[in-house]
């Protein structure tokens, strides 16, 4: 009688695979660990902070509105660069999304999906908008600085990055502890936020704008 050799052992799993798999784990663990700690409305009060129905709205208002503070050139150019940001952020992440199609963390809840899209969790779409925001606020912390010492508002002046920033990287890392997204997905959209705040930054530069808003008003 011929004895069956054994059958192969199965495959070792791709390094793909083992990083999402340690991404997966590493995200459920910290969810886990935070959820019965964290309240849930300053998470929810995060995400709606960093959320585009929020973001496009606010800075639409500033531009259009004639009492805003947005009736200087400078701080015109600033709101011009954030809502190019935000156009340029929509359009990378969206197909981002749907080509990688990473399905959401299982234990997410109650996520207002607004657009198909977001039923997929990579990259974090609020990670890149408010990553994109805090990069243009920093690059541009000339033009606040200015602003906030002619309102007299020194004290704000110094600590006003530190507040855009913990507030960008607050909202950022929350999207774990509420179940939207995994830890790589924010990282992804953190880097990529960034990127898309120091390209504006190059391309849409202050002195060609400037020049574009002295010429409209010839």
């Amino acid at each position: 009688m011929v004895s069956k050799s054994p059958p192969p052992p199965p495959p070792s799993p791709s390094l793909l695979r083992r990083i999402v798999d340690f991404d997966t784990a590493i995200s459920h663990r910290l969810y886990t660990l935070t959820h019965p700690i964290l309240p849930y409305y300053f998470l929810k009060t995060l995400e709606i902070s960093g959320d585009g129905f929020l973001f496009f709205p606010l800075i639409l208002s500033l531009l259009l509105y004639p009492l805003a503070f947005s009736n200087t050139v400078n701080s015109n150019v600033l709101l011009i660069n954030l809502l190019i940001g935000g156009v340029i952020d929509l359009l990378l992440i969206g197909p981002l999304k749907h080509f990688i199609r990473r399905a959401r963390p299982v234990y997410n809840k109650n996520m207002f999906v607004s657009f198909s899209v977001d039923n997929w969790s990579f990259p974090s779409g609020h990670s890149s908008r408010v990553s994109m925001i805090a990069t243009i606020l920093y690059l541009y912390f000339d033009l606040i600085e200015e602003f906030l010492a002619q309102n007299e508002n020194d004290l704000f002046v110094d600590y006003f990055m530190v507040i855009v920033i913990g507030w960008a990287a607050t909202t950022a890392f929350s999207r774990v502890l509420l179940g939207r997204h995994f830890v790589f997905d924010v990282v992804a959209g953190v880097l990529l936020g960034i990127v898309e705040g120091i390209f504006v930054f190059r391309v849409f530069d202050c002195a060609t704008l400037t020049s574009l808003f002295n010429m409209a008003k010839l």
